[in-house]
């Protein structure tokens, strides 16, 4: 579970998105402030209205003021800040709306953003200080989240930074992120992390000597913390020992980790002691031993318990992740996932025979250790049954809907724990509750589950009220008409289009608040383009829209799926060649600072896309250039980093990408270097796989996850080594071919996506110069799997997005990813750009 999904699942029940307000709304923070005037230029940026004076001149970089907020006092402390730039002519801006405020401030926000309501420029060191030194006294006694990047002034909600004013960007670790100048020109990263850090040349300003001095205090700690277990926006969760003992200490931050009803951290872990107090003695119940403060942080101290989380327990042993388990393996995984279960219901019924609603079971908050001995964690939402509270926050899939309370809450999660065991895609019924029946119906039957299995489900988990909405749709005929199917996908991407909207103009990832709601993976280009080479035509009127972000601001990314290179191919294909010339003019600079690889934001999506236009325009030059960059590729080969702790092995961020630059030289050039460098760029992406005891080879993320997927995994690396084994068939690296292929087999994918889902296994396996019957069965399991996913959407058809908590429509996750890989598949068309055709199509899915 990727936390960072959460925040975006408040503003819209359909689709990611940021909280955005109206002017004058009840919950804009802006209604209430006296207007600045018509010497002051007002705008805006996403979340934040900004507000200068006309005229004024801020420098690019220098210390800047961040003022926090709890949700009870924001309006009264943006209203006397408000007032005081104003009157002294200071540039600043702020969050528009208090459930913005909310979102930012939220369990899983991210820790870097949280507290901030207000920021304000001072124009240098001396502004600085009689800012802070007055505002100190306006907002004496006001409160808010300590904001963790920052030096806090004094005792009040100022807190200080040293960072950008105009927004700049650099490259670090293959990503684009916010940058800062050294004093020598060069640009380097400015750093956003939980941590206060002043760059090494800057000094600091006198007025913050005082806090300085105050933060550097020694503090006592009682325990000598040796590990961390899990961080959240509320605190927290550590391994630390004292006087021999291991305990496990969480921690929790006044006025941070907010819940929908605003409730904050401190609040829940004074509850959860109380609760843990109440039931002590309960066998798989953490023991308490103390509740203290710290500075300002509060800590629990509790009894560690043995195991892996659930949710790692069913990544390691659920086998139909597997490409052919047998029913020997299927009946051991059902027995020992029954007596997990018969565990959980047990340790539950204890804890209601004390009164107790757990109120917060699911994968995560339960533990199993060696032995399969279950124990239950994280009390924080538990409740008496008597006092009618229910969760104020829950996990997707698991919580209750609001007219079931008391022991009721855990029974519907128990029921979904009861499919989720067999069946892991039970945060989709709550964008799609009929799909439920069918759910638990196939669990029973795969697994060969008791008489009445199913029933136990669906008899707790339907809806009350309402019955859901029919999900029955084309692709769960047993034999899908495959045009039926994409027309109806079409007019689901088509009729989610929002072109009132400057931000985005389709619905996807998360990460389109980051990279901008124009690119090819998760932006406008790559849906229009997917749209247009599946048949289903051009749209002048989005294409203006495309247009015109790509002309409304300077676009800071060079890559490929999320910057200027990307959105550059889709263009010169639609006949745009004057706006592409611009795009790559203007990006040239942000090329020459790349030191990124990869496909998705790196050189190889790079000079694929200046050798695709030395192509389609018989232009040398972008041939020159392409040559260029893939020489800085192969100079780089032998030094690059070995791999590191997390994956980027497969085809967007690993030296798949770069195999695929090379191999395209060759086919063009016929030199035979070229090929050479490939075997050894996908030689540096098979580094980074394991062998695993089914025979596939996976690429291991971390200690604990391997990956097959085709962005991150083994099918990206199939993609580009099938090609190689064409031109070089004797190359070791179709060695590992036959485990790449079993990779991409198995029956359970959670997402259905291109580049992190189905799609991409499907499509990799047909990359193979003659497929053989297993992966020819494969694919049409995978192409009929897809029903698991499709949603009815507005008259068409819609499919989830990573996490499978809102629906998607781009390349990378989404609708899109899935229409290129149906037109790949059964026409022949290129899957994604620069990647060729497959030998032939996948005629049985027809």
């Amino acid at each position: 579970m990727d936390v960072r999904y959460e925040a975006f699942c408040f503003a819209d029940p359909l689709f990611y998105d940021e909280p955005r307000q109206t002017a004058g709304s009840l919950d804009d923070l802006a209604a209430g402030l006296p207007e600045p005037g018509p010497m002051w230029t007002i705008g805006g940026l996403g979340v934040w209205r900004s507000l200068r004076p006309k005229g004024q001149s801020l420098p690019a970089q220098g210390w800047k003021i961040h003022v926090s907020a709890g949700m009870d006092n924001a309006a009264a402390v943006l209203a006397k800040v408000h007032r005081y730039c104003l009157e002294h002519r200071v540039a600043y801006k702020h969050l528009r709306s208090r459930s913005i405020l909310l979102t930012r401030n939220s369990k899983y926000a991210p820790r870097e953003g949280s507290g901030k309501l207000i920021t304000i420029y001072p124009d240098d060191e001396q502004a600085l200080s009689r800012i802070l030194n007055d505002l100190s006294a306006e907002l004496a006694g006001e409160h808010g989240a300590y904001i963790l990047s920052d030096l806090r002034y004094r005792e009040g909600p100022l807190y200080v930074r040293y960072g950008g004013f105009a927004l700049r960007w650099t490259e670090h670790a293959g990503t684009r992120v916010p940058a800062i100048r050294r004093p020598d020109g060069s640009l380097v990263p400015d750093k956003r992390e939980p941590t206060f850090s002043v760059p090494d040349w800057v000094h600091i300003p006198s007025c913050l000597t005082e806090s300085v001095a105050a933060r550097r205090n020694d503090i006592r700690f009682p325990y000598q913390v040796t590990g961390s277990l899990h961080f959240s926006n509320g605190g927290g969760v550590y391994l630390a020992e004292r006087d021999g003992q291991t305990v496990v200490l969480k921690e929790a931050r006044p006025y941070a980790g907010l819940d929908r009803e605003g409730v904050d951290a401190v609040t829940r872990l004074r509850h959860e002691h109380e609760i843990l107090d109440r039931l002590a003695g309960v066998t798989g119940v953490p023991r308490v031993y103390e509740r203290f403060l710290v500075w300002e942080h509060h800590y629990l101290a509790m009894q560690q318990m043995p195991g892996q989380t659930l949710g790692n327990w069913l990544a390691e042993h659920y086998p139909l992740t597997h490409g052919s388990p047998s029913e020997a393996d299927l009946l051991a995984y059902r027995e020992r996932a029954l007596h997990v279960l018969a565990q959980v219901e047990s340790i539950l019924a204890e804890i209601h025979r004390r009164g107790i609603v757990f109120g917060d079971l699911h994968g995560r908050n339960i533990l199993v250790d060696d032995q399969d001995v279950v124990s239950l964690i994280d009390f924080e939402l538990a409740a008496d049954v008597d006092s009618a509270r229910r969760p104020r926050l829950g996990a997707p899939g698991f919580r209750a809907p609001a007219d079931k309370h008391g022991f009721e809450i855990d029974e519907h999660a128990l029921a979904a724990l009861r499919l989720w065991l067999f069946l892991p895609l039970v945060m989709l019924l709550e964008l799609a509750p009929g799909k439920l029946r069918g759910a638990a119906e196939f669990a029973t039957r795969r697994f060969h589950l008791p008489e009445g299995y199913a029933e136990s489900v669906v008899s707790v988990l339907a809806p009350r009220t309402d019955p859901p909405a029919v999900t029955h749709t084309a692709l769960d005929e047993q034999q899908p008409d495959w045009a039926l199917v994409r027309k109806q996908i079409v007019e689901g991407v088509l009729t989610s289009a929002t072109p009132d909207r400057t931000d985005r103009l389709f619905p996807g990832d998360i990460e389109q608040f980051r990279s901008g709601g124009a690119g090819f993976g998760v932006g406008a280009a790559g849906v229009l383009h997917s749209l247009h080479i599946a048949g289903a035509g051009r749209y002048p009127e989005h294409e203006q829209w495309l247009l015109d972000a790509v002309r409304r601001e300077p676009l800071t990314r060079p890559g490929f799926f999320d910057g200027t290179h990307g959105i550059a191919y889709v263009l010169e294909e639609f006949g745009y060649p004057d706006e592409v010339d611009r795009l790559l003019a203007e990006s040239q600079t942000l090329v020459e600072q790349t030191t990124d690889h990869g496909l998705e934001t790196g050189l190889a999506g790079i000079g694929l896309t200046r050798l695709h236009l030395a192509t389609t325009r018989g232009d040398n030059e972008f041939g020159r250039q392409a040559l260029d960059i893939a020489v800085r590729l192969a100079d780089v080969l032998d030094t690059a980093a070995p791999p590191g702790k997390h994956a980027r092995a497969g085809l967007l961020g690993g030296w798949s990408g770069p195999a695929l630059l090379f191999l395209r030289l060759y086919e063009r050039t016929g030199e035979e270097a070229w090929l050479a460098f490939a075997e050894q760029a996908l030689d540096r992406d098979l580094e980074e796989c394991i062998s695993m005891e089914d025979g596939s080879l996976q690429v291991r993320d971390g200690t604990l996850r391997v990956l097959p997927y085709a962005g991150v995994g083994s099918a990206g690396i199939l993609m580009v080594a099938e090609q190689l084994a064409r031109h070089r068939p004797e190359s070791k690296v179709c060695q590992s071919l036959p485990g790449l292929r079993a990779a991409c087999t198995g029956e359970f994918v959670i997402y259905p996506g291109l580049l992190y889902g189905r799609c991409g296994l499907a499509a990799a396996l047909s990359f193979a110069t003659e497929p053989d019957r297993k992966a020819r069965e494969a694919i049409d399991l995978h192409l009929a799997r897809l029903s698991w996913h499709a949603v009815p959407f507005r008259g068409g058809l819609a499919f989830p997005g990573n996490q499978l908590l809102r629906l998607s429509t781009d390349v990378t996750t989404g609708s899109a990813g899935v229409l290129r890989t149906l037109a790949a598949l059964l026409d022949g068309t290129e899957l994604l750009p620069f990647l060729g055709t497959a030998p032939s199509t996948h005629t049985s899915g027809r």
